[in-house]
């Protein structure tokens, strides 16, 4: 579709069409990856937590940032690989070491996130421990 028929449509149906490629590429970014399922396992984990501490809004915020940032750079990391994948299937030490960069940045997302969590729980943990 050209951009002259893209501007044809009514804006509702260029939205639409809009939300079902990102749902797609949430689900082709997500389907096969174990880290991915890794990564939302613990998200579960840190959004009962909190639920379960009653942390104010401002945490929760704080702690959705750092969730979503592990998870949009896990979906980029992914995007990169399917692109690799399609373009250059054979093995090229360059986009092994691209491919191993992309996995860098996921690795320190991840690390963000879990002090991020420290610094969120660790208080609140330790006051209940303190009272008993």
């Amino acid at each position: 579709m050209d951009d002259r028929s893209a501007r044809s449509q009514p804006i509702r149906h260029r939205w639409r069409d809009k939300f079902r490629c990102a749902f797609r590429g949430l689900y082709l970014g997500t389907r096969g990856q174990d880290s991915f399922i890794v990564h939302i396992s613990a998200a579960i984990a840190v959004i009962a937590l909190a639920a379960w501490l009653e942390l104010p809004r401002s945490q929760w915020c704080v702690l959705l940032l750092a969730i979503g940032l592990v998870m949009v750079t896990e979906l980029v990391n992914s995007s990169l690989e399917h692109l690799v994948r399609g373009v250059h299937p054979e093995h090229h030490p360059l986009i092994g070491e691209a491919l191993d960069i992309a996995s860098a940045a996921v690795l320190l997302a991840s690390m963000a996130a879990v002090t991020t969590g420290a610094i969120v729980f660790v208080p609140p943990l330790w006051q209940l421990l303190v009272r008993r």
